[in-house]
Formats: structure tokens, sequence, C-alpha cells
């Protein structure tokens, strides 16, 4: 499948003067400018590339990579405002277009705007919006745990710290006491979930102590199996002050150590508690 607005693998079908044509499947065939294709080029070669609609609304497939494709967020500057609506530098030829509907408040030339890009299904156009609300969660419902590492957009500054974009999906709060060094808006990152709220709300942070990070945990897992002759009596079952007791870690730190484990076959998972498997009892 071929999808507008992202990064594709397309075959060459054709070639021509003034360019080349790409199997676009669904879509048909595509077509490559002669300034975008590589030399060199042949009937058969596969190519990545990015699709979208020029301004006479055909497909063009292109090299060139825009700051953000569709399904993203990205900080980008207004470089025209028309009655269409606010056109933004995207790094392609064509701008993209923010209409006056997706605009809260109006946009100004010269200014930039955290955006999310998407595909209109009106017009099968490739637009932004800046009603960023209509695109993320607030909260948590089970997706996300403690500790686990996450992409991390910065979208605003606030009193309490910054409004992160995570995985594209929610938001999050990054804590002033968690950044070392001021951040900037539109700035992308790894990071991890610290915490999430009773109410679902997701803390981050950009550093884990060596105690939250997963692979440090089953470490620590390994060693005491090791000292404990291969057998812990503790399962996914055991009470959350059973495990902080033994472990000093969260039930879902735990678990998550404990999955990881099994997937490399060092452990077994029984009924009764988790075993360390042979070849790995003196590593």
């Amino acid at each position: 499948m071929t999808d507008i607005g992202r990064l594709n693998s397309l075959k060459v079908v054709k070639e021509l003067d003034f360019g080349v044509y790409l199997d676009g499947g669904e879509l048909g065939e595509i077509l490559m400018p002669i300034r975008y294709v590589p030399v060199p080029c042949h009937v058969g070669d596969d190519l990545e590339v990015f699709i979208y609609r020029d301004s006479e609304d055909r497909l063009i497939a292109t090299t060139e990579r825009p700051m953000a494709m569709v399904g993203e967020f990205a900080l980008l500057k207004v470089v025209e405002v028309t009655r269409m609506g606010a056109f933004l530098d995207w790094g392609l030829p064509k701008d993209l277009l923010v209409p006056f509907s997706e605009q809260k408040p109006r946009m100004e030339e010269g200014k930039s705007y955290v955006v999310r890009i998407y595909i209109d299904e009106d017009s099968d156009r490739i637009v932004a919006s800046a009603l960023l609300d209509d695109f993320l969660y607030r909260e948590s419902e089970g997706e996300l745990e403690a500790g686990e590492e996450v992409s991390l957009f910065i979208a605003n500054k606030s009193d309490l710290g910054y409004q992160v974009i995570v995985n594209n999906t929610y938001w999050g709060l990054l804590h002033n006491n968690e950044v070392a060094r001021p951040l900037r808006r539109g700035q992308r990152m790894q990071g991890y979930i610290k915490n999430i709220r009773e109410d679902g709300r997701i803390d981050l942070c950009l550093h884990l102590r060596a105690s939250e990070k997963t692979d440090d945990i089953s470490q620590l897992i390994l060693r005491e199996l090791r000292k404990s002759e291969g057998f812990i009596p503790v399962t996914d079952k055991s009470s959350p002050d059973e495990i902080e007791a033994r472990f000093h870690i969260s039930k879902k730190m735990y678990k998550k150590a404990v999955g990881s484990l099994y997937k490399k076959k060092q452990i077994t998972i029984e009924a009764d508690g988790i075993r360390l498997l042979k070849a790995w009892a003196t590593k």
C-alpha cells in the first residue's frame, strides 16, 4: 500500500526525459520529476520517496524529506497568509496549508506554530492543524507504563514545566525539576514515563534512575535468582508489597522485566514462581 504523506519504497517502471514514473499500486503510476531522480536510476530500481500532491493536485514523488510527515507534529513557520489560510514552510517546494478553521488564534506571517499534519478527507490533500487537542489524549488508560521509553516533542512552556507530546498520541508534563537546561519548542528527544497519575495524566522524565530501567531490573532479578538457587517464589499474582519488599521496584516494573527475561529465554514462568534456566545460572 502506498501512503500519501509518508515515505514509501516504490519501483521505477518508466523512464522519460522529464523524470521517471514509479509504481504507486492502487494510486497508479506516480511521477518523480527529473530534479529529484538519483543518478544512476533505471527501470526496476526501488526508491525511497515521499508522496504528496503538487499545486495542480497531481501526485508527486520526491527524494526530499519534509520536516514532518502525516501523523506527526512539528514547529513550522508561517511564510504567507492568504484568503485560504496560512501557509507553512515544511521543507518542500509546495508550502503546507493550515485552513482558518484549524487555527486558534489566527496565525501571523513570520511566526512559528506547533501543528499536526494530516490528510483532509474531503480533498485528499496534506494539510496541518494547530488545534492540537483534537489529536491528543490527556490521559493514558493503561497503554503506557512507568519506566517505558517514549518519544517526546516539546510543544509549550508552562509554569510547572514543559507541555510535551508523547508518542504523537498523548499530552504529558515534564516538570521543571526534571530538566537540567532549557528546552526549545519543537525539540524532539527520547524520554521516559516517570509516573501515571491516578487521573491518568502522564508525568515524564529525561533520565531514569538505574532501578527504573527494564534492563537493569532484569539484571537485578537474575542476580536474585542466582543467589536463590535458581528459583524465586514471586509471580505476577504476588502483591505489590511483596514485590516491593523483595526487589524495591513496582509490580509493573517487575512484570515488564520478567516478560523481557522470558522472551530472551533466560527464565521459565511457573505457577508458583520464576525459575532460572541452567544456561544462565553462571553468566
